[in-house]
């Protein structure tokens, strides 16, 4: 890939996202917050290209997943209101479905197409495919990584906020009971395992979520960026402070640590 195919694909996509911006002021935050995110993903793909030393090539590779990686929230949002794929439709495949329906990556070698696809078609599974080839194996990660990584800044300035001027969809309709937590996420999070969204029945229960993705990164690189924005305090702070929480928060931070120093 040329640095030239990137510049196309990135140019596309702010072309793209201007056909879902006349939407009402609610429907309007939330098509900001994705676009936002995109390129803060992008940003962090930059980031974590350069601290795992991958080449050029690879880089831009990498590079253009995260800008393509949530295309299809756009039409799930127009469609459906919601980002809850639950609710609506997978939003990898409809991201793979914007992506041939407009041939973004007609111009790249077959090789590089499919690093790319399936890069985005893993990028929010529960688990990584436990068969996966390389060098496809690479992007994945990378991906899942810089996507989880701005999806804790996207929570942190979310909570920050107060609730009028938090975007709608961000909270994917769950209801916000302070001093809840539902025992079925924090066992899975006690238990050093990623909580599954489904489970997820209060707002605290998708921090709890979020603070498990601790133990699906996948790079030195992504552990030591979320150790430098401290993202785990930030979130543990929302939560019920009774000694089950946190203990499994302590686990989660600790094994962040003990992967960062590799």
């Amino acid at each position: 890939m040329q640095q030239a195919d990137l510049d196309r694909i990135q140019l596309w996509f702010h072309d793209y996202v201007g056909e879902f911006l006349d939407l009402d002021p609610d429907g309007m935050a939330n098509i900001r917050l994705k676009q936002e995110h995109t390129a803060k993903v992008l940003e962090a793909m930059q980031l974590l290209v350069a601290g795992e030393r991958l080449d050029a090539n690879a880089c831009r590779i990498a590079c253009a997943a995260a800008v393509l990686h949530d295309v299809g929230r756009f039409p799930q949002y127009r469609r459906w209101r919601t980002f809850r794929d639950r609710d609506s439709d997978n939003h990898a495949r409809l991201s793979l479905e914007v992506i041939r329906q407009h041939q973004v990556l007609r111009q790249l070698p077959p090789d590089e197409r499919v690093l790319i696809e399936e890069a985005i078609r893993c990028h929010n599974l529960l688990s990584l495919p436990t068969q996966i080839q390389s060098p496809t194996d690479c992007y994945i990660r990378l991906l899942r990584d810089a996507d989880k990584l701005d999806i804790w800044r996207v929570f942190e300035e979310y909570f920050r906020k107060p609730p009028h001027e938090r975007a709608s969809a961000a909270g994917l309709g769950l209801p916000d009971r302070p001093g809840e937590v539902s025992p079925e996420c924090l066992a899975a999070l006690q238990a050093g395992e990623v909580v599954q969204l489904d489970t997820a029945r209060v707002l605290n229960d998708f921090v709890l979520l979020q603070l498990s993705w601790a133990y699906d990164l996948n790079t030195v690189t992504a552990c030591r960026l979320v150790q430098q924005k401290g993202y785990l305090g930030t979130l543990a702070a929302l939560l019920p402070a009774s000694p089950e929480v946190c203990e499994a928060v302590d686990r989660a931070v600790r094994h962040i640590s003990q992967m960062a120093r590799r």
